[in-house]
């Protein structure tokens, strides 16, 4: 199992992500394959995700992706969302989202 697959619960839902190896960009898989949006991605329940990443490293596809793991998403979330602030960075945007942009003050010097 995958160091970051320790991080996902017993029940509840993830996603399957992976870097491209031609660009480096962050993919997410689908039913078809893998997009850059997690929009796309296909929802696998938990107790399925490291048979589904078994299968997924066995096709002809995994050539075209590195560090193919699971992501839990957030079941309180609208839409399909990763439960840490690390995998939402990765899927909607770099640190300097507004989103995760660190709040302003007027009292710092």
């Amino acid at each position: 199992m995958d160091v970051r697959n320790n991080r996902r619960d017993l029940t509840g839902t993830s996603v399957i992500t992976a870097n491209r190896l031609l660009d480096g960009r962050i993919v997410w898989l689908t039913a078809t394959g893998w997009s850059e949006t997690i929009s796309h991605a296909r929802i696998i329940d938990n107790a399925d995700v490291e048979a589904t990443i078994k299968q997924v490293r066995a096709t002809p596809d995994a050539r075209r992706v590195v560090g193919i793991y699971g992501v839990q998403l957030d079941p309180s979330a609208a839409g399909v969302t990763p439960l840490t602030v690390r995998e939402r960075i990765r899927a909607f945007g770099p640190s300097v989202h507004p989103e995760f942009a660190p709040v302003e003050t007027s009292d710092v010097h």
